[in-house]
């Protein structure tokens, strides 16, 4: 049932190429029932997975049989959490880009393909197909950066294009060394995730192959010092590919680096333990020293992302089963919040203002004209600051106990991250606003904007953002106080055989 999700983008990519190019509501109404449907049948088909502990097969049909591939998708629990996660933030991207009138039916062809291209991967359950969708990811985030964007859009858009075949190709060299090795091994090719997972692969083999595929995905995940790509990413794309980008695309890296890196090579997680969880915490602190001098109000939340990645790849080099729950839990919760953030920033404040310095910013008193903003931003700085009742709250209490078993000084390092962490967003909070600067709205140039009330500069918060933001607001809170109801996803894959390997090296 789950791979409904991935037909169900790519029939919405075909449906809205059929339209004509003036229909721009039918685009938006087919591009929301689209991520709807695909987001229902994410939630059926979890519902449906009685052991999530176990890898449950979808449907696998011989593609490339010289080779040992196949269309194999499956899920465990791990893949349910950002399948879900996926849906949610397919609705809001959707729900926060009902303004876009420009190319309206191939702005959301793209957004669709890409969202297909992301459950494809979630979902491949072989390491070639897992490639296939990842790479496909690349041309829609390209061109939703490069057409819809904003602040120097083309650089952005090929700096993320690069940086992604970059990381790209160093996977793929390991999976080719992967493939020679484990066919000397076994005698005959697979590229299946499982039966790769059983190969014992030679030590040295795996000292120098870990690095090449785990760097390769984690580059997308934000890794400092290969990070550069995100700020300016998030900075350029539109609203709804900001979203998306923090929200699931990272994902992309950090799942990568689990489901492909750390399975097939635990004896060379081991070997370079130590150096992943350096530069985790390097990005942490980096990332939120930055964001906290940040003029840029969406540069704040673009070095914040990065700082909030290095949670989940310090959450993974662990090795114990709480700092990888604690991982998985952070992405999940790093992409409503961020995505949230996004949102605030982009669509309520940007869109209306038409500007993100917060010297122009402060002087707007939006705390009072757009109260929904900016009541929305609070909530959502406070669930990314790790307030206890959100989803960020459990995910990096998670990450951080499991730090402590296994490296303390780094977790006491890591924790500055966070102190900064309610540092810059109470300033982001207090400049965007709830400033006391005297000059007013009424006094800025983006006045011939107004919205239908008498004397309001800026057009009101619509419906559809609305809506976006109670979804991803639910949904922090929601796992935030019920967080079992992913831990029960993601804790019994953790104790399964497929794990076994990778975490008996571990701090338990």
């Amino acid at each position: 049932m789950l791979a409904w999700t991935i037909y169900i983008s790519f029939i919405g990519v075909l449906v809205l190429m059929l339209l004509p190019r003036e229909a721009a509501r039918a685009a938006r109404i087919i591009a929301l029932l689209t991520a709807i449907a695909g987001c229902a049948v994410a939630f059926a088909g979890a519902m449906q997975q009685t052991n999530p502990g176990e890898v449950t097969t979808i449907v696998k049909v011989p593609w490339i049989p010289s080779l040992g591939a196949s269309f194999n998708l499956a899920a465990d629990g791990i893949s349910l959490v950002l399948v879900v996660l996926t849906g949610l933030a397919a609705i809001a991207g959707i729900l926060f880009s009902w303004n876009i009138e420009k190319r309206t039916k191939e702005f959301f062809a793209f957004y669709l393909a890409l969202i297909g291209g992301v459950y494809g991967v979630f979902l491949s359950f072989d390491v070639l197909l897992l490639f296939v969708f990842y790479e496909l990811t690349i041309i829609p985030k390209y061109f939703l950066i490069a057409r819809w964007g904003s602040t120097r859009k083309e650089y952005g858009a090929m700096k993320l294009a690069l940086y992604s075949f970059v990381g790209s190709h160093l996977v793929l060299i390991g999976l080719i060394a992967t493939w020679v090795v484990a066919r000397a091994q076994t005698g005959h090719a697979s590229l299946d995730l499982v039966e790769l997972s059983k190969v014992p692969f030679p030590l040295g083999f795996q000292h120098w192959v870990f690095p090449l595929v785990f760097v390769g995905f984690a580059i997308l995940a934000g890794l400092w010092p290969f990070h550069t790509w995100a700020p300016t990413g998030h900075v350029a794309a539109p609203t709804a590919g900001s979203m998306l980008l923090a929200g699931v695309v990272m994902k992309l890296g950090a799942y990568g680096c689990l489901r492909v890196a750390m399975l097939l090579f635990p004896d060379g997680v081991r070997m370079w333990q130590n150096e992943i969880a350096a530069l985790a915490v390097i990005g942490i602190v980096y990332g939120a020293g930055v964001a906290l001098v940040q003029k840029d109000f969406k540069f704040v939340i673009g070095y914040s992302s990065v700082s909030h990645m290095g949670f989940v790849l310090l959450g993974l080099a662990t090795l114990n089963a709480i700092g990888l729950s604690g991982a998985v839990l952070q992405m999940f919760s790093h992409g409503i919040i961020a995505g949230l953030l996004f949102a605030v920033v982009g669509r309520m404040v940007y869109d209306r203002t038409h500007t993100r310095d917060f010297n122009d910013l402060q002087t707007m008193q939006l705390g009072k004209l757009l109260p929904f903003a900016g009541v929305t931003f609070v909530l959502a700085g406070v669930a990314s600051m790790g307030m206890p009742g959100f989803s960020g709250f459990v995910a990096e209490l998670q990450v951080l106990i499991g730090a402590w078993k296994t490296f303390p000084v780094m977790a006491i390092l890591s924790g500055l991250g966070i102190i900064v962490s309610v540092a810059y967003i109470l300033r982001a909070m207090q400049k965007a606003f709830y400033s006391d600067a005297e000059k007013g709205a009424q006094d800025y140039k983006g006045k011939e904007h107004a919205g239908p009330e008498a004397g309001v500069p800026f057009e009101p918060i619509s419906m559809p953002e609305r809506f976006g933001a109670m979804l991803l607001l639910a949904a922090s809170v929601v796992i935030g106080l019920f967080p079992s109801l992913l831990l029960n996803w993601i804790q019994p894959c953790l104790n399964s055989p497929l794990f076994e390997r990778l975490l008996k090296g571990g701090s338990m």
